[in-house]
C-alpha cells in the first residue's frame, strides 16, 4: 500500500474513532484526535472552536451509547501534501444526512493525526 493510502486510512480511523460514544463522551479522548487549532462549521451553520466543541461533544449527536450512531459512507480521500489529508463522505443519524469534509494534519514525524477543520452540509433523504 502507498504511503498517501496509509495516511488517507489513519485519516479515516481518526473520523470514525470521532462518532464513537465513549470517545464523544471523553473530553481526553476527543482532546487527543481535534487539532487545537480545530474549527467546525456544522450542519445548523454555527461555528466550533476546539474548546466549544470539547465541551459540547459529550451532548450532541452520536454520543448516547445507547442511542443513534452515526452511519458513515462514501468516503473518500485525498493526500493534498506530507502530513494533510481531505476526506469527504456522508452520514445518516436518524433521518438527519450530511455531506462531511474534514481535514486532517499531522504536524511531525511522531506526531498524532488530528483534525484541523469539519464542515457538514444537511440534506434532505430524498436527494442523493
Amino acid at each position: 500500500m502507498s504511503h498517501a493510502a496509509d495516511e488517507i486510512r489513519e485519516a479515516i480511523a481518526g473520523e470514525l474513532r470521532l462518532m464513537d460514544p465513549g470517545v464523544r463522551t471523553s473530553r481526553a479522548l476527543a482532546g487527543q484526535l481535534l487539532d487545537p487549532e480545530f474549527i467546525e462549521v456544522g450542519a445548523s451553520g454555527r461555528r466550533w472552536t476546539y474548546e466549544e466543541m470539547l465541551a459540547a461533544l459529550p451532548e450532541l449527536d452520536g454520543a448516547d451509547a445507547d442511542g443513534p450512531r452515526y452511519e458513515p459512507s462514501d468516503f473518500t480521500g485525498v493526500l493534498l501534501a506530507p502530513g494533510l489529508v481531505h476526506l469527504t463522505y456522508e452520514t445518516t443519524h436518524g433521518e438527519k444526512r450530511a455531506r462531511r469534509s474534514s481535514l486532517w494534519r499531522k504536524q511531525g514525524p511522531n506526531a498524532p493525526w488530528q483534525m484541523y477543520y469539519h464542515q457538514a452540509t444537511p440534506f434532505p433523504p430524498e436527494n442523493t
